[in-house]
């Protein structure tokens, strides 16, 4: 995998386990019995985003290490999910011989 696929994959999964994390802990200003004028009642009384984005990275790390294990070993390839046979077959080292 390119340098360029690693940051794309690194990226998506930071997004995706961030939006995973923003409603955890979540406490409304209506909760909190205190609404800033101008805002809704269901804005967040104290969003933490520094701590949540921290929380984010650390478990975007491991998930993306995990991946890019699977992606890089070869332990799953693209052929593998090819289950209508759209690519045609498997192409690479093993497939040579046959």
């Amino acid at each position: 995998m390119s340098i360029t696929g690693s940051i794309v994959l690194f990226s998506v999964t930071w997004f995706m386990v961030f939006f995973c994390v923003l409603p955890v802990r979540f406490r409304s200003q209506a909760e909190a019995g205190h609404v800033v004028p101008g805002t809704p009642a269901s804005a967040p009384d104290d969003p933490q985003l520094k701590k949540k984005a921290w929380i984010t990275t650390g478990l975007a790390v491991v998930l993306w290490a995990l991946m890019m294990g699977v992606i890089v070993s070869g332990w799953i390839s693209i052929y593998d999910l090819d289950v209508f046979g759209v690519l045609g077959g498997k192409v690479g080292p093993d497939s040579l011989g046959q």
